[in-house]
């Protein structure tokens, strides 16, 4: 008897952020595309709550109550009166550590099959609010596809979109701590003033017509000066993907992954196999989006 979840990975096209806030978070302006790369979260009742991770970077996951698919079966349990006793195996493809929010979509995954396994019934708005309660990015990782996050990201709406987005992913040779190059950030903006973060109308506009040519020309990211301060080696990957006939390159999210938007599946694979040869990354995946948040593969076992 076991419920298993899949959850995919996401990057930001756009990504603007106000000031620090007095809670230290930041006002964001955040366009979230889920793209297929995933991870599978299954969950088993046991005698109490256990972790185990499997794929790549799987040592760098933490296995204790830290981890966000852990505090999501805790915060369900919580809620419905009962013990989170359940073994929590994730199988890991989103990179670790590399701004496409592989923790929190874990974090959603554990907590749709933690629902499923135990029958808890919750409503689609509660699911939302324990998300929005475990992190920033943990909402969109349930909703998936397109989606406005506003507030510190978690308030979403949902955006058209009119054809298929192709990507290339470069993972870099190290993480980037996410609070860090928010630090960075807010090193860097002493002295300035910070705008509102708005959401870009001719980026919206591209997402909705499907137009790879003008999302290329508005994808942003407001963290990038931060990601490349901290680590400045990310410049030769972004400079490689360019050179390959990328469309727009640039840090996803808080980093140190690079995303490259190309034209269709022929051009990404040029791309990634440029990456792959340039030496300035890890590994690289191509993969296109939108694609759905997180879904049951396989249900409870009835009676």
């Amino acid at each position: 008897m076991s419920v298993t979840v899949r959850v995919p990975a996401k990057v930001n096209v756009q990504l603007a952020v106000g000031a620090a806030r007095p809670d230290g978070f930041h006002d964001l302006a955040n366009v979230f595309l889920a793209v297929g790369l995933y991870d599978e979260v299954t969950v088993t009742p046991a005698d109490e709550l256990r972790v185990t991770c499997a794929g790549p970077d799987a040592g760098q996951v933490p296995l204790d109550r830290t981890n966000l698919a852990a505090r999501a079966a805790i915060a369900l349990a919580g809620r419905y009166g009962r013990t989170p006793d359940v073994h929590v195996h994730i199988a890991k493809d989103i990179p670790v550590a590399g701004g496409m929010a592989g923790g929190s979509a874990d974090g959603a995954g554990a907590l749709l099959a933690c629902d499923a396994l135990w029958g808890t019934g919750a409503s689609r708005a509660e699911l939302l609010e324990i998300c929005a309660e475990l992190g920033s990015d943990v909402p969109f990782s349930l909703v998936g596809g397109a989606a406005l996050g506003t507030g510190r990201g978690e308030l979403l709406t949902p955006l058209e979109v009119g054809g298929t987005f192709h990507w290339v992913f470069a993972m870099a040779v190290r993480g980037l701590s996410t609070p860090a190059v928010f630090r960075e950030f807010d090193r860097l903006a002493e002295g300035r003033a910070v705008p509102e973060p708005v959401a870009s109308r001719p980026l919206l506009d591209a997402l909705a017509a499907g137009d790879p040519d003008a999302l290329a020309a508005a994808v942003s990211n407001d963290l990038q000066p931060a990601a490349l301060s901290l680590f400045p080696e990310l410049a030769d990957t972004l400079a490689a993907g360019r050179a390959a006939g990328a469309l727009a390159a640039l840090v996803s999210g808080s980093g140190p992954t690079t995303a490259f938007l190309t034209r269709d599946p022929a051009s990404a694979a040029a791309v990634a196999e440029a990456l792959r040869a340039s030496g300035t990354c890890r590994t690289v995946r191509a993969a296109a989006g939108p694609v759905a948040g997180a879904t049951i593969l396989q249900p409870a076992a009835s009676g």
